[in-house]
């Protein structure tokens, strides 16, 4: 048997690590929320992982319900099986971003929740990953998704421009210090020490788990491996051109920042 709790507990503490003010973004992104939209909002938990977001999202709020997307097949189980679907509270959908065609299973979705648009967008460390091209079309894309007075919010490691070399290099001092004394000196359990001992662990309690295995290594496989990290001015403008109107950051610590972008109203036809 598989103790899934203990293992998103596990998660949840080697994440904390490299981020230790994860829980505090996390707040930040649902205050907005709490603030902006209505109490029985559906949001898209976009590049969900095993669901950190909609875990916490769907606690504070009674009401809301998610639609939870992620590429990678562990962590989508991971998510499942410890969160189950709420009651019909959370979808979750396998799909890549990479590919243009994940917004259908998410139009369906929305369809079977009886809504035309989303009413919000969150993320977190996972869109830097992503080409600038791949990301400008993955806003555009939520940008028809989202309704006029919707939100996104993104929070990641958002870079600062090349020309700004000495913020550059606070924000990676920043980085390499945390490091050195969470990891190098304290020892303990890293990304790479988290995936090796859940495969591991899993394959004795569960062969079957094999395959999840199996098609996550099939899409890293294929996945770039440098960080994209496009530059803030990237994202101000990717957002503007998807119809984002309001874009700005409301939490930051160097290039660590929680990104919060409001949907406008669609523009009146131009007559002639």
């Amino acid at each position: 048997m598989i103790d899934y709790h203990h293992w998103l507990q596990r998660w949840d503490e080697q994440q904390k690590r490299y981020l230790p003010e994860r829980e505090e973004r996390f707040a930040m992104m649902l205050d907005a929320l709490a603030e902006l939209l209505p109490p029985d909002f559906v949001a898209l938990d976009l590049a969900c992982g095993p669901g950190a977001i909609s875990q916490r999202l769907l606690s504070r709020f009674p009401q809301a319900r998610t639609i939870a997307l992620d590429y990678n097949p562990v962590l989508l189980h991971l998510g499942q099986q410890t969160l189950g679907d709420l009651d019909g509270r959370i979808s979750w959908i396998r799909q890549s971003l990479a590919e243009p065609s994940w917004v259908e299973p998410v139009q369906t979705a929305l369809e079977q929740l009886g809504r035309p648009q989303l009413d919000a967008v969150l993320s977190t460390t996972a869109l830097h990953w992503l080409p600038i091209d791949q990301l400008s079309r993955v806003y555009n894309q939520l940008g028809s998704l989202v309704r006029p007075g919707g939100v996104l919010l993104n929070g990641d490691h958002i870079a600062y421009p090349a020309a700004l070399s000495g913020f550059r290099s606070l924000a990676q001092g920043y980085k390499d210090r945390l490091h050195a004394q969470v990891f190098d000196a304290q020892g303990g359990e890293d990304y790479r020490a988290w995936w090796q001992a859940i495969e591991q662990a899993w394959l004795a309690g569960d062969p079957a788990t094999q395959a999840l295995f199996e098609g996550y290594r099939a899409t890293e496989a294929v996945r770039p491996r440098n960080f994209s990290s496009p530059i803030v001015e990237v994202h101000r403008a990717a957002l503007a051109d998807a119809g984002f109107d309001q874009v700005d950051m409301i939490g930051q610590r160097y290039d660590n920042r929680v990104l919060l972008a409001v949907r406008g109203q669609p523009s009146a036809p131009v007559v002639d």
